[in-house]
């Protein structure tokens, strides 16, 4: 029987809290990549973000429920864009108590590179509902016209 079960759902478990950071751990040791490790040191959480692709654009869309848009900023400086912002908890009430915190909170930031075919100065961003979408125009690629070569 687990110790959240014997003693209640509002029962510490530390079993639970050391998979946790263990999870974060492997994360940071799983990137591989220098900039994502340095990223997770600096900050205190990472929000989840889907990228796709559609004939015109790349679309980054991020999840930051509770973040208000301005404790967003986003840039893109050599190839790479950066999403980071801060995520601030809410004024508890004198007299609650909470019985389990699975929220993140504090600053965040995420970066990726910018595909070759980008357009990065027309980038657009819009924040609605706690969902931040990126726009990443590509430029049009100029097909090549069909011509006659006359042979002399």
């Amino acid at each position: 029987m687990s110790l959240a079960r014997r003693y209640g759902a509002s029962a510490w478990d530390p079993f639970r809290e050391f998979q946790e950071v263990s999870d974060r751990l492997n994360r940071l040791f799983s990137s591989g990549a220098a900039e994502n490790q340095q990223a997770l040191r600096s900050f205190d959480w990472a929000p989840a973000v889907n990228i796709s692709e559609t004939d015109k654009a790349y679309v980054v869309k991020a999840d930051l429920p509770e973040v208000k848009k301005e404790d967003v900023k986003i840039t893109q400086e050599n190839g790479v864009l950066t999403i980071e912002g801060e995520r601030r908890q809410s004024k508890r009430e004198e007299n609650e108590k909470f019985h389990r915190v699975e929220s993140s909170y504090g600053r965040f930031a995420r970066r990726f590179t910018i595909p070759e075919d980008a357009q990065e100065d027309r980038i657009e961003a819009t924040f609605r509902d706690g969902s931040l979408n990126v726009g990443i125009p590509k430029a049009e690629v100029k097909q090549p016209k069909a011509r006659q070569i006359s042979v002399t």
